[in-house]
């Protein structure tokens, strides 16, 4: 089994160039239902499997995490189909269980400028950054001080599956980081380095440095992340008048279908806004 898995999460990452967390996600989905199955994962057939899902309903696990490990032994299984390690796909019979398509949570713009007016200098540039471009945040690690040249409009940036695009950037956000880079002692390559200047700061770290910003700013830290900041960047970006496919590509999402949730969130804003109307009946 171990064979069949670690080939299909080769092919999972030099065919459709899979992220480190993400081919992570398919081996603990994979080996939960090997667990399950009593190892014997190639060899399972739709009767383990479908004792598997009533299981997973039965210990009250979420629709979205049994969609999830569904969707990656259909995958696994069909890369066995087409390798020829097995002559059927025993998760053919089987639908995905079905799901509320969930909004992403987004700070209002009043917010955002609340926490930027609170901020220091390094979570300053971190969130300027962050609401001018829409960045992941492994994306926003990723950058070095040389990248934001004052010359240059835009930066480039490598994000899943080693994509590069080119996100223009404010010059709001080019003076704060330039503010922030000349404040500081370090040296370091890094637009926001670590405690050890060689290395970029961890998920972790940034996550804190926004947090901490929050409280200053009177917001809930728990509402303030960096994938909030990009969801508030889109959000924000569709309500000014944003097209869907500029949307996609400042983003650097691969199908626009992934975009089109922006209009779900736009479309309850405007919801709740008519709630408030004074002529508005339950």
């Amino acid at each position: 089994m171990e064979r069949h898995l670690e080939a299909f999460l080769e092919m999972l990452a030099a065919e459709r160039g899979a992220a480190r967390n993400t081919l992570l996600a398919y081996r603990a989905d994979l080996e939960d239902f090997a667990a399950f199955a009593g190892g014997s994962l190639v060899d399972a057939g739709a009767d383990v499997l479908q004792a598997y899902l009533a299981e997973m309903h039965r210990t009250g696990l979420s629709g979205r995490t049994a969609a999830r490990r569904l969707s990656a032994m259909r995958q696994f299984y069909r890369f066995l189909l087409t390798e020829n390690v097995r002559a059927d796909d025993p998760t053919a019979a089987f639908d995905s269980p079905k799901l509320g398509r969930r909004l992403p949570k987004y700070l209002t713009e009043q917010e955002v400028e609340a926490l930027l007016a609170a901020a220091g200098p390094v979570a300053r540039a971190a969130l300027e950054v962050l609401y001018a471009t829409g960045l992941r945040v492994s994306e926003v690690l990723s950058l070095r001080g040389a990248d934001l040249a004052a010359d240059r409009p835009v930066v480039l940036v490598r994000g899943k599956g080693g994509r590069e695009r080119m996100v223009p950037l404010s010059e709001q956000a080019k003076a704060a980081a330039t503010a922030m880079l000349t404040a500081r002692k370090t040296d370091s390559i890094w637009l926001f380095p670590g405690r050890d200047p060689k290395r970029a700061m961890t998920r972790q770290g940034f996550a804190l440095l926004l947090k901490q910003a929050a409280l200053k700013g009177g917001i809930e830290p728990a509402r303030v992340s960096p994938h909030v900041l990009r969801h508030a960047f889109a959000s924000h970006m569709l309500a000014h008048g944003a097209d869907l496919r500029s949307l996609q590509l400042l983003l650097g999402h691969a199908d626009i279908a992934t975009t089109e949730i922006y209009t779900h969130v736009e479309a309850e804003r405007l919801r709740q806004v008519i709630q408030r109307h004074p002529l508005a009946r339950e």
